[in-house]
Formats: C-alpha cells, sequence, structure tokens
C-alpha cells in the first residue's frame, strides 16, 4: 500500500500527515465509528425538543415552516439516505496523500484509483453543476479530509476550500467507470477554452535508489543517483524504465518479483515520484532469478 490512508468505508479516519508516516501527537483527527448516530439538522432538534416540552404535540409555527422550506432549497443539490437504495457498496477506501489519489473498491470486485484534481473538477455540488465553464486551475489540489454521510456517501473536503460536494456510494462508482472518458471530455473542453492544464511535476526528477537483499547483489551496488525522465512519473514507470537500463533487467525489476517503497514506507504502483525521493526496491523472494548480475 502507497504511504497513505486507509479509509473502511463502516470508520473512517482521516490523519493531517505527510506520506502516510504515523500522525504526530495533537495532529487533527477525524474519525466516525459504527453505529455513531447522524448529526441532527437544527430544524429537526428544534422540533423534537419543543415536542418533548408539549408532552408530544406537534407545535406549528409559520416561522418553522419558512425555515424548513429554505433549508430544502439550501440542501436540494445533496442527496439523501431515502433518494434512491445503493446499488454498489464499498469494501475498503484509500486516500493516497503522496500521489493525491483516492483508491475505493466495490462489493463486485472494482477498484478504481480516482485523483484528487478528477473528483473536484466532477464534484456534485450544485455550485459546480451549473457552471457554464469547466472547473479550472486545481492540478495541484488535495483531499483535506473526509466526512461520512450516513452509511450512503461521503463528502470530501479539498485544500482549495470546497466542501460542499457530497458523493454517494453509486456516484463513485459511475466515475470510477466512465473515468477515462470523463477526462477525455474534460481535456477537450479545456483546449476548447484556450485553457493549458499545468500538470505538477514534469519534467526530469532526481531520486535515490536503495537495492536490497539478492538486488544489491545483482547490481553490484547498494544505492545509486538517478536522474528518470519526464516519461517516468510514477513507480510501475520506474520498474520498466530500470528494467530497460541494462540488458537483462527485466526480471529482475519485475513488479511480482519486488515491491518498493517511496521514502521509507511502501507504496502502489501509481505513487507519484517527486523530486529527491528516496526509492527501495525490496525483492519479495529470498531466491534470486537465475540470471547473471548486472554490471
Amino acid at each position: 500500500m502507497e504511504a497513505g490512508i486507509q479509509l473502511p468505508w463502516m470508520a473512517l479516519q482521516v490523519c493531517h500527515n505527510v506520506a502516510g508516516s504515523p500522525c504526530p501527537e495533537g495532529a487533527p483527527r477525524n474519525k466516525v465509528e459504527r453505529g455513531t448516530r447522524p448529526r441532527l439538522s437544527w430544524n429537526c432538534l428544534v422540533r423534537t425538543n419543543l415536542a418533548k416540552m408539549l408532552n408530544g404535540r406537534k407545535p406549528w409555527f409559520p416561522t418553522a415552516y419558512a425555515h424548513r422550506q429554505n433549508q430544502s432549497k439550501l440542501y436540494a443539490s445533496a442527496p439523501t439516505m431515502t433518494d434512491q437504495a445503493v446499488h454498489h457498496s464499498p469494501t475498503d477506501i484509500k486516500l493516497h496523500t503522496k500521489s493525491s489519489m483516492l483508491s475505493i473498491s466495490f462489493n463486485d470486485g472494482s477498484t478504481f484509483e480516482l485523483p484528487c484534481e478528477y473528483l473536484r473538477v466532477f464534484s456534485k455540488a450544485a455550485e459546480v453543476r451549473t457552471m457554464d465553464q469547466p472547473v479550472i486551475g486545481k492540478e495541484e489540489v488535495s483531499i483535506q479530509r473526509i466526512e461520512p454521510q450516513g452509511q450512503y456517501a461521503i463528502r470530501i473536503v479539498f485544500d482549495d476550500g470546497h466542501d460542499t460536494g457530497i458523493y454517494s456510494w453509486d456516484t463513485l462508482y459511475t466515475l470510477g467507470v466512465n473515468k477515462e472518458k470523463n477526462w477525455t471530455d474534460y481535456l477537450e473542453r479545456l483546449e476548447g477554452m484556450g485553457y493549458q492544464r499545468n500538470a505538477p511535476e514534469e519534467g526530469e526528477k532526481r531520486i535515490r535508489l536503495l537495492y536490497f537483499a539478492w538486488m544489491a547483489q545483482k547490481m553490484r551496488k547498494e544505492t545509486e543517483q538517478l536522474v528518470v525522465p519526464a516519461s517516468v512519473p510514477d513507480v510501475d514507470t520506474l520498474l520498466v524504465w530500470l528494467g530497460r537500463r541494462k540488458p537483462g533487467g527485466a526480471v529482475l525489476f519485475d513488479k511480482e518479483r519486488v515491491r518498493v517503497t517511496v521514502n521509507k514506507q511502501f507504496t502502489e504502483g501509481f505513487t507519484k515520484l517527486h523530486e529527491g525521493d528516496e526509492v527501495g526496491i525490496v525483492p519479495t523472494s529470498p531466491t534470486p532469478p537465475a540470471t547473471r548480475d548486472l554490471i
């Protein structure tokens, strides 16, 4: 697992940490345990308390009715637990802070990696859905925290201040299934309006490689400094690139034979690489493949 935060859907936990390191003492945390009652609205609390005071009689005030009407207009765009039946339920949610990626697995076996930028520009919030132009300038947006909404959805709070997007399980599933088409259409709309995305960290990156166990023997070294090209943005492409550097290297860097750490944390293949990262190549078996040592 990448250096990230695992978020089981029945007990979401979010820590404000960097690259998945343990949260320092006093770091803000958000935890919702199974069985926690959803927070009641102001109007519901007022009516409940008044009903108790009046021995169960239902009070009627025009002002309360007006407030309820205003509340319904304000939150008309937000789904409710009774809007529709949930067809897809998550079995695992992970927030990968380093890669700015939300990974979510569903009960039908599907797993989707949804970038924070993608979730932000396709937010279901009313102010986003009613815009004439697509949302722009969110290339480096990250998720600040995730809040459960009952057992049917989550509210995602982004670090740019956007906090009104509620994502039901079916919405997240649909975003995952249609990710490629949605993103292609989005880029075409940006091109049509003359906007060019500023993708972060494009270009060469200097990283430090650490080789462990038999990998150090095969490479004839335990560490080396490398400058990787712009065509190597993540861990998966790094392994392919390393395997092509020398004849016979592909079998050594097969992702079934090794696990990769970035800054001392085990990662996923989509983990983004950044300038100055320390990358460890750790064999998954004590027995090396039958190849000659690389020089």
